[in-house]
């Protein structure tokens, strides 16, 4: 996937991880400096809501924002994609890199 190749190659700080276990849950990327969970919604999504709900629930039971992004968003411009993300995930990391619990 492309967004992981940019995420994890770019040289700046932030740090990511892809399919990271959280829980019962799998979170398709997450930035631990900044407790944010990004999840890449398909065309399915729209029928999935409830289950995203209790995830989402979930996630910021443990303290994590969750963020999502259309696919078709990362597939017509994946750079301006991985682009958003480090700069919402760097206006929301702290000195720390808690992990979450679960």
């Amino acid at each position: 996937m492309l967004l992981w190749r940019l995420l994890r190659l770019s040289r700046r700080e932030l740090r990511f991880s892809r399919q990271r276990a959280i829980g019962p849950f799998v979170a398709d990327f997450y930035c631990p400096s900044a407790r944010t969970v990004i999840e890449i919604d398909g065309a399915n999504h729209n029928e999935r809501q409830d289950a995203d709900g209790r995830r989402d629930a979930y996630m910021a039971s443990l303290g994590l924002r969750v963020v999502r992004v259309p696919a078709a968003e990362v597939l017509a411009d994946p750079e301006a994609v991985a682009d958003g993300i480090y700069r919402l995930c760097g206006s929301a990391a702290g000195p720390s890199t808690t992990q979450p619990r679960g």
